[in-house]
């Protein structure tokens, strides 16, 4: 295996392009890497698009595939709402600099938090996508999902204008949240303890829960095949990928909206975090409280934003002359059924979840040369996840560090620290567990004809 990287929890994958063409398997989630951690690249040829086709390498077998078109699942559109802004290749030139988007909160008064920083979006605009008097009312979860579904949409040529000439019936929506419209219920509580009930807002109840982010994409657009939500936590959206891909396996749908949608730093947010004892409390360097592996962890880094996928049968993309990104190979979820926040020590449930992956997919171990792991930088997750990365492929993991002196001794696996890699990915993995024991792991590869 070539290397482990770590990821923050939840939301969605993005393989996307750079300057000089080098693309790069990241994970774009709740909160950006701790800024010197950088993921692995692969290389591939520009084209014309943002969204580029990804080669495979040409030293390893193929993997075994499924071989009907109607059921193999490709990704052709991209779409993001991040600390480094809205587009992909900013985000991405962001991460290969280096850039950590952790930062003091100044969205509310933290004077008095024992954490007072995060993965915290500024000067998001939804100019273009909602109009201003929606734009006034939606909890800004609902807010970074509508965006950041548009714009993956539009990045796979899939425009309002294209859409009304499609059946928008086998076109489904799948946009989890973990915590939902935060901001829109703890506005209702407390109108309610201030003011009594006759004082909550009637959109109290409809931005609060987690099924309004596919809900309103989805009324946004016309879209009118399946759509739902899916909440475990930091394991969220990869959940939402591996159900919609079984959509559009199953005949279901053609084309699936996929992706998770987080908007929780707040004071009730931040503040139940605390409580839950699960936060870094480096306030006075932010920007390195992401620490994944290293001696000095003390725990993750809230943050907000939405990515979201477009999935699509290879058939249906073909057809319509999409561009392809990679393809979706496989992926399964567990449960670790052992605590509501500490995972299995013996790292059980994620080994399991990726032995099933692999299944899945069709692939053996020796076939993945790249993990993109949950390593959140808490004490017990992240060694969990590494026995049970050891646990699946053996000695192919025992790859020496390279110059980092802070690493965890177990950790024997090459976690590509503090410096980027390039890379020739030949089938990733993805991991993402969440509190409740939940555990999702989804396969990806560059697309082959």
């Amino acid at each position: 295996m070539a290397g482990v990287a770590g990821s923050p929890c939840s939301s969605s994958l993005v393989f996307t392009n750079r300057e000089n063409g080098a693309p790069l398997l990241q994970y774009g989630g709740l909160r950006p890497l701790e800024s010197k951690r950088l993921t692995l690249a692969f290389k591939r040829p520009i084209l014309k698009s943002t969204s580029v086709r990804a080669m495979s390498s040409k030293t390893v077998a193929a993997p075994k595939r499924e071989k009907d078109p109607r059921k193999r699942i490709v990704i052709t559109g991209m779409g993001l709402v991040s600390v480094f802004g809205n587009d992909i290749d900013t985000f991405y030139n962001k991460l290969l600099e280096g850039q950590s988007g952790v930062s003091t909160i100044d969205r509310f008064d933290a004077s008095s938090f024992s954490v007072r920083f995060a993965g915290q979006i500024r000067n998001f605009s939804s100019k273009g996508y909602i109009d201003g008097k929606n734009d006034r009312r939606l909890d800004d979860c609902w807010r970074y999902c509508l965006v950041a579904g548009r714009r993956a949409l539009q990045d796979a040529n899939l425009g309002l204008e294209v859409l009304e000439n499609m059946d928008r019936s086998r076109i489904g929506v799948l946009v989890g949240s973990g915590m939902g419209g935060l901001t829109a219920f703890s506005n209702g509580v407390e109108a309610l303890i201030q003011k009594g009930y006759k004082k909550i807002t009637p959109f109290f109840i409809p931005y609060s829960i987690t099924n309004m982010g596919s809900a309103l994409l989805a009324i946004d657009t016309g879209l009118m095949g399946p759509n739902y939500s899916i909440s475990t936590a930091c394991a969220t959206a990869n959940y939402c990928f591996y159900a919609a891909a079984n959509h559009i396996r199953r005949g279901e749908a053609e084309i699936m909206v996929v992706g998770g949608t987080e908007a929780a730093v707040l004071p009730t947010g931040v503040g139940g975090f605390i409580a839950c004892r699960a936060l870094s409390q480096r306030n006075d360097e932010p920007g390195k409280a992401s620490r994944p592996w290293d001696t000095g962890r003390d725990g993750f880094v809230m943050g907000e934003g939405s990515g979201v996928l477009i999935m699509e049968s290879l058939e249906h993309a073909k057809k319509r002359g999409a561009n392809i990104i990679v393809e979706y190979l496989g992926g399964a979820i567990t449960c670790d059924a052992h605590h509501m926040t500490d995972p299995r020590k013996d790292g059980l449930g994620v080994s399991s979840c990726i032995v099933k992956s692999l299944e899945d997919a069709g692939v053996s171990p020796e076939e993945i040369n790249y993990v993109n792991a949950h390593a959140t930088s808490t004490l017990a997750g992240d060694l969990a996840e590494v026995n049970a990365i050891k646990k699946v492929f053996n000695d192919t993991s025992e790859i020496k560090m390279n110059g980092t002196k802070n690493i965890e001794p177990a950790v024997t696996i090459d976690t590509v620290p503090n410096v980027k890699k390039q890379h020739e990915v030949h089938v990733a993995i993805s991991n993402s567990f969440g509190f409740g024991g939940h555990n999702s792991v989804v396969v990806f590869a560059p697309f082959t004809p």
